[in-house]
């Protein structure tokens, strides 16, 4: 029997896993932290709104399959990128094939994704650690906004739909993969890879954070996700590369932004330009 029957089952790991990283991170009754958030969303405009735009940005993927449904543009850079890289991702998958370690992976690709993104909010929020809360927003909303026109003007298809001998590993554990997770991204939304880039800003964050765990295993899943995305056969090596250079810009200007230092400098800039024109 596969682990994952379907989407509600993927969604039911998820809310344990956040559980269960909640309680690993704080020590604390998870019910408790939750109150924690549903009290900052009712006494906080700033957070509300910080919020809400992280839960808009999150439906941009869904626009941009939209947008890219109803545009007249057929290009496909699938074949130029395996040019590059030949059986890169072949040899990984091949090298390491293992059914234990399918199940691992599926479960960190499917599941321990979204489940660090969600406890780092509740964490963050329950600490009132509102310096990452926020870098979290704004790093989102750059992965997003940076991704987004790459896949509508730089399409590149999976590494599976076009190797011949790469396969989509996860199907042995979520047959139904194809059709409940794939409308959430599409097939040639590969260049830069989210999952990447995404876990890269939260390792990237997380680092700042006071919670020893958190700071410790958010990179070591952050590494270990980046290896599914080939091990699984999803995506490209130039996937990754520009992937964690995305993160790691988005979760830097995030905390910039966050911390009020991104403002700061532009404020000494204009200081330093109305003195030069004075004199």
């Amino acid at each position: 029997m596969s682990p994952f029957q379907s989407m509600t089952h993927a969604t039911v790991y998820i809310v344990i896993t956040v559980i269960v990283f909640l309680i690993a991170a704080t020590r604390k009754n998870p019910f408790v932290i939750a109150g924690s958030f549903v009290q900052e969303i009712f006494t906080s405009r700033k957070y509300l709104i910080h919020f809400a735009a992280l839960i808009t940005i999150l439906f941009f993927n869904k626009l941009e399959m939209w947008v890219e449904k109803r545009i007249d543009y057929k290009a496909d850079f699938t074949k130029s990128i395996y040019s590059i890289e030949g059986n890169f991702v072949s040899a990984i998958q091949h090298f390491f094939h293992n059914d234990i370690l399918t199940v691992i992976s599926s479960y960190f690709y499917v599941v321990i994704f979204p489940s660090v993104m969600i406890a780092s909010i509740a964490l963050y929020t329950f600490q009132k650690n509102y310096k990452l809360f926020y870098a979290i927003c704004y790093a989102l909303m750059f992965n997003y906004m940076i991704a987004i026109p790459f896949y509508l003007f730089f399409p590149v298809n999976e590494v599976w739909s076009f190797h011949p001998n790469v396969k989509l590993l996860i199907l042995d554990v979520f047959p139904t993969f194809e059709q409940d997770y794939r409308p959430l991204s599409g097939l040639d939304n590969c260049f830069p890879s989210l999952h990447t880039s995404i876990s890269v800003s939260m390792a990237v964050i997380a680092v700042k954070s006071r919670n020893t765990f958190w700071k410790i295993f958010v990179p070591i899943s952050s590494a270990f996700i980046i290896f599914t995305i080939f091990y699984l056969g999803i995506h490209w090596l130039s996937d990754m590369c520009a992937g964690v250079v995305l993160g790691v810009v988005a979760a830097r200007l995030g905390l910039r932004i966050s911390e009020g230092r991104l403002v700061f400098g532009e404020q000494v800039l204009l200081k330093r330009s109305f003195k030069n024109n004075e004199l």
